[in-house]
């Protein structure tokens, strides 16, 4: 709806849904997705009031023709009709959750144009429509994340909203054209002069300011929307902004309810540079705190990368930065925060952490600020204001007056000012009378008063306040909310209703209406405090074991659904559905793994794919890892494809369990291929390396491993590709490579059609032929770029560098790793950081700067991580490049004893295009030593390896000539053809000899 109404099927195709009554109609009933809008709202949203004779008759009819068009239903009752889709579903609906969920720049990627565009006549679109643009202005004031395109397509219909201008101009100052900003500023001014006769607000004053005076734009601020007014903390929020002036740690302490977040949320607004929120409620205790941060900050993993540490691709990510980093409700994993803001504050000179916590972190240099209650001293303090506040919004008739006040500052006071309970209290004035408020919450204290007295005085308050909601539920509505407290990150009415039981999808609005749960866009949360409150009631009920197992298999349900579409065409849909689900997947698998081991077997075996496709790989492969150690290295009766798919995947980051299957190893006894999820085929091979095709197990493996569906036959043409590729049988390589993108091709799958085009790239550029390498990498990057894969693009930067260099043109080369480091350290990609850091060492050497070149490659080597068949290629391609250093500067005993490691690597891994680029390195060292027969065997070994290929390296042509004019023509053509034969095992005998 954020455009022209429009419907789709799951596969991506559009359902022509003719008429603009039609289409408004489906609008009408796509606002409330999932719940029933009775006749009466349809014919006023629809006819306003006038409807025509015989409007319930035409309703019917109308419905009617939407109900044969759509693929989902339109179910009818006694109280009205009910699309059943998936509030998510719906773009406007999702819009406005992920505005509320702090990610602004998904949630504006949705539009497509004006809301509501082709039915604005209908009644009820200008009332909605007017609402999402108002929102959509608002997310692009708030956050830095809109384009230069969009925003100025924004000013020019909101010409004098200058939030908005002064975002553009900050836009354009920020791509260095301060002459179109500050022509901007000037226009914008003589408008408001013109039209309101009002000068520029401060907000554009200040942008003017930046660009005058060339200042750094401001920074990008990553925090979750607010929907409520902030009130009474105005003097704290500048307290704790000195402190973070003067202390790169600042803890803000408080109990539970005491609006610690709030005020870290307004705090973080306020600041300069970057800003990034990490919720740690989700983790629950012993959780991953360095994988929580970097997902917050968006740090991605391709499946063509190997995993790393979370910590190190932190800091890769935020080592010379500018950014403040805020991590909320630590308290139950205090220790692991501290030790990771710790780390981060000693490798990062340029971060600041914001905490909130129940107690401080310990961490050398912290400043701690407590959060205090609210004053509640009269008619004009801050608690009594935030009750008014939210009173309003429970009940628009109440009012903050001379009978009122009394009665508010009592309840505040007994609240001891805690904002939480304030709001949780203000909420009943909607059901009750002020008095009954007053007088149930003073009851219910003296009650309590008898509990735990060790315990602090406003941790009982909060309690009671928390019990005295819970109490006024009815018992089904009990029921209800003690079970949604399994749920990590909300659900949605379907889920609710699947894990809650019968009916819990009427009781959900039920609870919201008495603030016990919210929503927003379709999904319902509870707060953390009430969610601990009724996890309590969950396990005093005796359900706990029973709700989890059904949250378990609900949403191994919903990745059974989504595995099939995350190999072809709607992948990036379905990747979506399960996004909103993560925290809840997550949750499910670790529940699983320490009660029900082959339900987590299961959840992992098929969520394994989600997590590579959206750059999750370590947090994957350490769920897979703590399922594994769970369950033990012996796979469950019937569960054997289950459990190498996790060995496998705990492998991936370095998770190794005593006694389970090894990836170098065969096929495990009693596997029984092909697997079902074709995920694993390409796990295993990744794991495996490029196998010889020579290797007398090879056909085995492949009957194995390779199923007969359309990806799995694709992804096998491609590894036959690979294996031709590394045999230097180059044009049998392009031949599969170019059967396995037609293959891609056809299922419409981004990450195999990437993949594929990468190894054209370079099999045209072997032959060659720069121009068609240079099509296929920019085809590739643009398929990378949909799943934000900049990691992956790093990558094609880095090649394309080494291809400029190899021509002379080292300043381009430098500019495109420029931008591939910028990119690989902004996603804390320590092996991509190594290729980059690699070719830069390499730009130094051919420029003779031979000093600059061995720093760079130290500095590749300490962040280049170990295992796996991608990082050991970049470390011995590092050691080859280290040894050609120490022959520079004349010392080849050194370069030979450095390239030995290269050719023990190659010898392991049976990689032949490492082996053969030693090889050329070490006929340049025989030249060194006047041995130039020994020279051009290997130097025709290496052609050999390669298959015939003729060399780009400009040191590989420099040693073929000196070679060649050493011992002629004929002479050299001899040798090389005798090295030539050597093949591999003959190449490692000569270098080990």
């Amino acid at each position: 709806m954020l455009g022209p109404v429009v419907a789709r099927r799951v596969d991506g195709s559009e359902i022509r849904v003719g008429g603009v009554g039609l289409r408004a109609l489906l609008a009408v009933l796509a606002v409330d997705a999932g719940r029933v809008v009775g006749v009466d709202r349809l014919v006023d949203a629809l006819y306003g009031e006038r409807p025509p004779v015989g409007v319930v008759n035409a309703v019917q009819s109308q419905v009617s023709r939407l109900r044969s068009l759509l693929d989902v239903g339109v179910e009818r009752s006694a109280a009205g009709y009910r699309l059943v889709v998936d509030p998510w579903d719906v773009d406007a609906l999702r819009f406005e959750e992920l505005v509320a969920r702090g990610l602004p720049g998904e949630a504006l990627a949705l539009w497509r144009g004006p809301a509501l565009a082709d039915v604005r006549d209908a009644p009820f679109a200008a009332v909605l429509a007017a609402r999402w643009e108002e929102l959509r202005l608002k997310a692009v004031e708030d956050h830095d994340v809109a384009p230069v395109a969009v925003l100025r397509e924004l000013v020019a219909a909101h010409p004098l909203r200058e939030r908005l201008v002064a975002r553009l101009v900050r836009a354009l100052h920020g791509e260095g054209r301060q002459a179109e900003a500050l022509a901007l500023v000037d226009r914008t001014r003589r408008a408001l002069a013109e039209e309101l006769g009002a000068d520029p607000s401060p907000e554009l004053a200040a942008a003017h300011g930046e660009v005058l005076r060339g200042e750094r734009p401001a920074g990008r601020h990553v925090l979750p929307a607010q929907l409520t007014s902030f009130v009474g903390r105005g003097e704290e929020v500048r307290l704790v902004g000195e402190a973070l002036d003067r202390a790169r740690l600042v803890t803000l302490l408080g109990p539970g309810g005491a609006g610690k977040t709030r005020l870290a949320v307004e705090v973080a607004a306020t600041r300069p540079g970057d800003v990034f929120f990490v919720d740690l409620a989700p983790l629950g205790a012993g959780g991953d705190v360095p994988q929580a941060v970097v997902t917050a900050l968006g740090l991605r993993e391709d499946g063509l990368r190997v995993a790393r540490a979370a910590r190190e691709r932190l800091v890769a990510a935020l080592a010379g930065r500018d950014v403040l980093l805020v991590l909320d409700n630590c308290e139950h994993v205090v220790e692991d925060a501290a030790a990771l803001a710790g780390a981060l504050l000693v490798a990062c000179p340029g971060l600041r952490v914001l905490a909130t916590s129940r107690e401080a972190l310990g961490v050398t240099g912290e400043t701690v600020r407590p959060v205090p209650p609210l004053p509640a001293v009269d008619g004009s303090s801050p608690a009594v204001a935030l009750f008014a506040d939210r009173a309003v919004a429970a009940d628009p008739s109440f009012r903050l007056d001379a009978g009122t006040v009394p009665l508010v500052v009592a309840i505040c006071r007994a609240l001891d000012g805690m904002p939480l309970a304030i709001e949780l209290a203000a909420a009943r004035v909607r059901s009750l009378p002020l008095a009954e408020v007053a007088a149930r919450l003073d009851d219910r204290f003296r009650l309590l008063s008898r509990g735990n007295r060790a315990a602090a005085p406003r941790h009982r308050t909060l309690h009671a306040v928390v019990e005295w909601s819970w109490d006024l539920l009815s018992a089904e509505e009990r029921v209800v909310a003690r079970r949604l407290t399994v749920f990590s990150d909300g659900a949605t009415l379907e889920s609710a209703a699947a894990v809650c039981g019968a009916g819990a999808d009427d009781v959900l609005p039920m609870l919201v209406d008495k603030s016990l749960v919210e929503v927003s866009g379709g999904r319902y949360r509870m707060l953390d405090t009430i969610r601990a409150f009724g996890a309590a009631r969950l396990a005093e009920a005796g359900e706990r074991d029973a709700v989890r197992r059904a949250h378990a298999r609900w949403f191994l349900r919903v990745a059974v659904r989504a595995t099939p579409h995350l190999l072809r065409g709607e992948q990036l849909e379905w990747l979506a559905v399960l996004a909103a689900e993560h925290e809840n997947l997550k949750s499910a698998i670790r529940w699983a793994a320490g009660h029900a081991g082959e339900l987590a077997l299961r959840l992992v075996a098929e969520l394994g794919w989600y997590f590579w496709l959206r750059g999750l790989r370590s947090e994957g492969s350490a769920l897979a890892a703590e399922v594994v150690r769970a369950v033990g290295p012996v796979a469950p009766a019937g569960l054997i494809e289950e459990h190498l798919l996790c060995v496998l995947a705990a492998s991936a980051a370095g998770e190794v369990v005593p006694g389970a299957l090894s990836p170098r190893q065969d096929v495990p006894e009693g596997f029984v291929g092909p697997p079902t999820r074709p995920f694993l085929t390409m796990l295993w091979g990744m794991a495996y390396g490029v196998p010889d095709l020579g290797e007398p197990t090879l056909d085995a493996r492949r009957g194995h491993l390779v199923g007969a569906d359309p990806w799995s036959r694709s992804l096998a043409l491609a590894g036959l590709g690979m294996q031709y590729q590394y045999a230097g049988r180059l044009g049998e390589a392009r031949e599969a490579h170019e059967s396995a993108l037609a293959g891609f091709r056809g299922l419409g799958e981004r990450w195999g059609m990437s993949m594929v085009l990468a190894q054209l790239a370079e099999l045209s550029r072997a032959a060659g032929d720069l121009s068609c390498a240079l099509a296929y990498l920019d085809e590739a990057l643009a398929l990378g770029e949909q799943f934000g894969a900049t990691e992956h693009t790093a990558s094609m930067l880095a090649r394309r560098a080494e291809w400029h260099c190899h021509r002379g043109s080292f300043d381009a080369a430098w500019a495109d790793l420029e931008r591939a480091a910028v990119m690989a350290r902004s996603q804390g990609s320590v092996e991509t950081l190594a290729e980059v850091r690699l070719g830069m060492a390499e730009v130094a050497r051919h420029r003779g700067e031979l000093v600059v070149a061995r720093g760079w490659c130290e500095e590749a080597l300490r962040v280049c991580p170990r295992g796996w068949f991608g990082p050991e290629e970049v470390r011995s391609h590092l050691h080859v490049a280290v040894g050609r250093l120490e022959l520079a500067g004349g010392d080849v005993a050194a370069a030979r004893a450095v390239w030995g490691l290269v050719v023990e690597s190659a010898a392991e891994w049976g990689n032949p295009m490492v082996l053969a680029k030693v090889a050329e390195a070490w006929a340049q060292s025989c030249l060194a030593e006047g041995d130039a027969v020994g020279a051009a065997e290997l130097l025709g070994a290496a052609r050999g390896l390669r298959g015939a290929v003729a060399p780009v390296d400009p040191d590989v042509l420099a040693a073929e000539s000196a070679a060649r004019t050493a011992l002629g023509a004929e002479g050299f053509a001899a040798a090389s053809a005798r090295g030539a034969g050597f093949g591999r095992d003959g190449v490692l005998a000569a270098l080990r000899g």
